[in-house]
């Protein structure tokens, strides 16, 4: 069974490997309503998005005077040395989106 027939093909979607793109994608499908789940493949790759997610998910419900909110918005990112790679993929940069307003970040062990 593919994860595309678990959970439907209207659910799951494949992005460019663009960092800012699939959490703009996020974005734009959690302002909606929707729930949207963007997955970084490494926390190492997701300083690209930097900008998407503190200047526009964090900051979308103050700058739209509480009209719109990316709060069904969760971005997954693993983190943690996957056995090789260690140079890229080992960072653990959730503290750079901690102290920011607008943004839970959660870190399981």
């Amino acid at each position: 069974m593919t994860f595309f027939s678990f959970v439907g093909k209207d659910r799951v979607f494949n992005t460019p490997l663009c960092e800012q793109g699939i959490v703009g994608f996020g974005i734009g499908i959690a302002v909606t309503g929707a729930t949207a789940i963007a997955e970084i493949q490494f926390a190492d790759y997701i300083f690209p998005a930097f900008d998407q997610i503190v200047n526009e998910a964090a900051k979308y419900r103050y700058r739209s005077g509480d009209l719109f909110n990316c709060g069904s918005l969760t971005i997954r990112s693993p983190w943690g040395c996957v056995g090789h790679g260690a140079l890229y993929h080992s960072q653990s940069p959730e503290a750079f989106f901690a102290h920011c307003p607008g943004i839970k970040v959660f870190s399981v062990m």
